[in-house]
């Protein structure tokens, strides 16, 4: 049997993360990325489908396809920025999917693959078509940045640390899974919604703004989506979307300081 010192934990921590840093596009930051993008993927779509067969999809068409054709854009956005930045292997596995649910809460997501939602309970605060592709390319830069899986290897590693880590990812099917519904905030039992920290909104937000300008949306309105959004609080308890996309005055002016270079890759 071996005995693990503590200096060789420390190693092995190490070595651990060394090996599964991945870069993030367009910002170039180093992240934490434990869980490979095969078991990612495999879990997104199986909870995918488990979401839709127990949610109702809008049947409005208008919406619908409203939805479903700004995802279209912002998807042909995301593939030829990845293409064009040496990224394009990355989207090889992807099923993109954009779907419209019924639900008053004011909230959307993307689950890696390129699994869209939109809940209808947003479309009031979005208003327009750009104000969709303000959401959609907000929530598809989080998956393209990979930042599930960083918060997954983040969970995973403070959980069972780096001696057991790979055996907890190999034999222990169901923790993996509870973490991915608290990641990700689908499944209401599994408690709350494991919040994006302030880089990664950093990083959707500019990836965000990227992906709407090359698709035909002009950038400036994000700034006016995210003022509705705080606005749509009234004084009151965030909306659910906000709950972990903090819209406040420094994120405004975040977004203020990107528009010049988001206005470079704008394509009305």
């Amino acid at each position: 049997m071996r005995v693990f010192t503590k200096g060789v934990l420390v190693v092995t921590l190490l070595a651990l993360i060394i090996v599964a840093c991945s870069t993030v596009p367009l910002t170039g930051r180093k992240q934490l990325s434990l869980i490979p993008s095969g078991e990612m993927l495999g879990m997104s779509y199986q909870e995918y489908g488990e979401f839709l067969k127990s949610n109702k999809l809008s049947t409005n068409q208008q919406q619908t396809a409203m939805v479903r054709a700004v995802g279209a854009k912002i998807q042909h956005a995301v593939e030829t920025y990845m293409q064009q930045n040496g990224y394009g292997d990355a989207l090889k596995e992807y099923k993109w999917e954009f779907n419209l649910v019924e639900s008053n809460e004011v909230n959307a997501w993307c689950m890696p693959g390129g699994k869209v939602v939109f809940y209808t309970g947003i479309l009031p605060v979005t208003k327009t078509e750009t104000g969709i592709a303000v959401v959609m390319g907000h929530e598809v830069a989080h998956a393209i940045a990979e930042h599930g899986n960083e918060r997954m290897s983040q969970g995973l590693l403070a959980q069972y640390g780096a001696a057991a880590l790979s055996a907890a990812l190999a034999k222990k099917p169901e923790e993996t899974k509870n973490l991915w519904m608290t990641v990700y905030g689908v499944g209401a039992q599994y408690g709350a919604l494991l919040p994006f920290s302030r880089t990664q909104e950093s990083e959707a937000d500019h990836l965000g703004l990227v992906f709407m300008a090359m698709a035909g949306y002009d950038p400036h309105e994000a700034v006016s989506f995210w003022q509705r959004m705080s606005a749509a609080s009234g004084g009151q308890a965030p909306p659910e979307f906000m709950s972990t996309h903090p819209s406040d005055e420094t994120r405004i002016n975040n977004l203020t300081n990107l528009i010049p270079e988001a206005m470079k890759y704008y394509k009305k």
